[in-house]
């Protein structure tokens, strides 16, 4: 399988080699277009028709300043899935009778319309998720990456079409895969033009139409994709924008009896529902990433200094809004001091502000549902072990017109819950540990099955962390991010346990397969 490999003057989650001041030089040029747009009114877009709704729209706001309205976006209503559903089903036979090289063909158009708008598309992601800079650069140049993987999956596989063998000599035997129909596709706040792009885009070139609900908190980088997908000439009624409320309008869409999949990410909790409530007449591929719960291990032979960037960066680059964040991590008894002190050094040391500006590493969490959290977090940690750092909501300017909270860190009893439970937000339990064996076993401990990563120097630890955790992406002394940085082609991104559904992730060479079904023909020659 050929993967497709960052390019040196590429922006990446945790590299770049690029002219720094070149690249604000731009995104300040992208940004103050962008300004110059916001709200505006967005309707749905169902059959590649403008839609209005009479239920009560989505009030896109900042999460930087939340007096910033960034747009008005019509809310589908059931009616709306339902006519959605209907349009992409009557669309779908045609596209998948095309041959899988014109699929191809657009959907690299789609990559390259991504990267000729990234700077605009990662100043949209910076206002509305508050993401910072490079984050939402890297989210950009994955989603164009991810497209073009995608599509030199089908090329490589020759769009699945295989001989097969004779069991006479009369018979031809050939084995396709096979699109199943139509996809509803209901995408996170986090990485909100990425993670779209990914699952609609695998769904599309294997030969599906796609119902799409962007995250209500990102509607907007949900729409520049749908922009995207029809300024590259996707057929009408192949990808249809459905904006809503996840408890109505995706609800209606996964529950949907002529819905034939669907491809999520989001929480645990949502995904089981899914996954336990598609399926009654048959069984319907549920694709799943569900989220983690990741740890670091930090033994007693690690390179602290580099143990404490790379933690410090996977916990709150984003304010921790990852499913691969770290937040938790595991301290050998011995290295617990000294790395508590660098860890603490380098969280202090962040530059916090307005994420759309130079330099700026951490933003304001997603809502104020994300604020409650934080605060529930920090209010339980206190009662059960030490807040080590932060534990408030930042103040003064710019801080008092967003949901900014503190980078936080508490050092806690192994037994506490805030070690389970995904938080979503900015907070770090640490924890001590007597050895590897303990690590390996309190890392194990969770529902979750996502990411983890070590810092060590013995090969004989490493050996064994890759053969007894419970993780699909594992990464081992990585400084650039201890449990972060996944990219197509390089690190399938799969979820064990609570975190996925079927054992083969988004960014890996068995993913587009997933989106179709195997058929065998056999045809007797006479």
């Amino acid at each position: 399988m050929t993967a497709t490999a960052p390019a040196q003057s590429k922006i990446t989650y945790t590299s770049a080699n690029v002219d720094w001041d070149a690249f604000h030089r731009q995104f300040d040029d992208a940004l103050a277009r962008v300004r110059a747009q916001i709200g505006r009114e967005y309707p749905l877009y169902i059959g590649g028709e403008a839609v209005t709704s009479p239920a009560k729209p989505i009030v896109d706001t900042s999460p930087i300043d939340t007096r910033m309205v960034l747009g008005t976006f019509a809310t589908a209503t059931t009616l709306h899935v339902d006519r959605a559903v209907a349009v992409a089903r009557a669309a779908q036979g045609a596209w998948s009778r095309r041959d899988w090289q014109g699929r191809v063909a657009i959907l690299r158009r789609a990559a390259t319309l991504i990267r000729d708008r990234k700077f605009e598309l990662a100043a949209i992601m910076s206002l509305e998720v508050g993401k910072s800079r490079l984050e939402s650069m890297g989210d950009a140049e994955e989603s164009a990456d991810l497209i073009d993987y995608y599509c030199q999956q089908m090329e490589d596989a020759d769009g699945f079409v295989r001989q097969m063998a004779k069991v006479t000599p009369v018979e031809r035997n050939t084995d396709v895969l096979r699109p199943y129909g139509v996809f509803a596709c209901i995408a996170p706040f986090n990485f909100p033009l990425a993670l779209s792009t990914g699952m609609s885009a695998a769904a599309l070139v294997a030969g599906n139409a796609v119902v799409y609900k962007p995250a209500e908190d990102a509607p907007w980088t949900g729409m520049c994709l749908y922009q995207v997908y029809q300024d590259a000439g996707l057929p009408a009624g192949i990808f249809n924008y459905v904006s809503g409320h996840g408890s109505e309008t995706g609800e209606a869409m996964w529950r949907h009896p002529q819905i034939d999949g669907v491809v999520f990410t989001g929480s645990k909790a949502v995904g089981m529902r899914i996954h336990q409530g598609l399926s009654t007449r048959w069984i319907k591929p549920c694709l799943l990433e569900l989220g983690g719960k990741n740890a670091a291990i930090v033994m007693d032979s690690a390179d602290l200094e580099t143990a404490a960037e790379g933690v410090t960066r996977s916990a709150f680059g984003l304010q921790n809004q990852k499913c691969s964040a770290t937040s938790r991590v595991y301290v050998h008894q011995h290295v617990m001091q000294p790395f508590m002190s660098k860890l603490i050094e380098k969280t202090s040391a962040l530059k916090m502000g307005d994420p759309t500006q130079r330099d700026v590493f951490f933003g304001p969490v997603i809502n104020p549902e994300a604020v409650g959290k934080f605060e529930r977090a920090v209010a339980e940690a206190r009662r059960e072990g030490e807040v080590l750092l932060g534990g408030g909501r930042l103040s003064g300017e710019p801080f008092n017109r967003g949901h900014f909270v503190e980078p936080t860190i508490a050092r806690l009893p192994l037994g506490s819950a805030l070690f389970a439970e995904e938080l979503f937000v900015p907070f770090l339990a640490v924890g001590e540990v007597a050895g590897l064996d303990q690590a390996i076993a309190e890392t194990n401990r969770t529902d979750y099955g996502l990411t983890a990563g070590i810092f060590s120097k013995r090969e004989a630890e490493i050996a064994r962390f890759f053969d007894e955790v419970e993780a699909g992406v594992c990464y081992v002394n990585k400084r650039t991010g201890a449990t972060t940085g996944a990219w197509p082609g390089a690190q399938p991104f799969t979820g064990w346990k609570g975190s996925g559904s079927s054992g083969k992730g988004g960014c890996g060479p068995y993913y587009v397969a997933q989106f179709m079904r195997e058929q065998s023909r056999t045809v007797i020659e006479t």
